[in-house]
């Protein structure tokens, strides 16, 4: 049985994800800050949930120890920001700094953590990013700023570290709460639904394709998704 490890998984994508990874038979270790949704998430899935925080170096190693094999990292857990998103002018710098801990520095601790398990696996390291990544939208300045780091640390990553698959995946705007809180929830409940993107991503780490970085459309071209 191969075992993931996913990130923000009480809620949204990461949920979504770890439901649909449990359909085709994964062990997973789930990990968020909400206590009371993890755990719901994990009875429902016959998951391992440890709670806490990602940018906590302590959680960060309970959650090594607990995956003595791994499969899949899935770095899925973010932080938007302040809301309503402010221009660069007004973004305070304190704020910069949590969403670069979480959204980037976070991540490289879990994959630095994980690698010895990841590497004798050969597994697979898939990391949530954003067309806020590459596209200048106005008051995404420091979320995005954040996803591209992310980006290009996956992009090295994959580099480094050739027998894993790394994907970094722009998985389009979602109906989250982190979409409702940067948007409205009106134009947020159009939005696409977590769950089919999860099915996609899940997909994805089934075909195993090379590294690299994959937008919503070559998600479905890759994986022969329809919309």
């Amino acid at each position: 049985m191969k075992t993931a490890l996913i990130t923000g998984a009480s809620r949204g994508l990461g949920l979504a994800l770890a439901k649909a990874l449990a359909e085709d038979g994964w062990s997973l270790i789930l990990t968020a800050r909400g206590e009371e949704d993890l755990f719901s998430a994990a009875f429902d899935l016959n998951a391992q949930a440890i709670a806490g925080d990602v940018t906590d170096p302590a959680h960060v190693a309970r959650l090594a120890a607990a995956a003595p094999e791994l499969d899949l990292l899935v770095n899925n857990a973010s932080d938007l920001g302040p809301v309503p998103l402010p221009p660069l002018s007004c973004l305070p710098l304190d704020a910069l700094r949590r969403l670069f801990e979480t959204n980037v520095i976070a991540p490289l601790a879990l994959v630095q953590a994980t690698l010895p398990v990841l590497r004798r696996r050969k597994g697979a390291v898939l990391g949530i990013s954003s067309d806020a990544a590459v596209e200048a939208y106005e008051g995404w300045g420091g979320y995005g700023a954040t996803k591209a780091a992310l980006d290009q640390m996956s992009h090295v990553l994959a580099a480094e570290e050739r027998d894993l698959a790394v994907w970094w995946v722009d998985p389009g705007e979602m109906s989250t709460r982190m979409l409702a809180d940067a948007v409205g929830p009106e134009e947020a409940a159009s939005a696409a639904s977590p769950d089919s993107v999860a099915a996609t991503l899940a997909r994805l780490v089934t075909i195993r394709p090379e590294s690299g970085r994959f937008t919503k459309e070559a998600l479905a071209v890759t994986t022969g998704a329809r919309e």
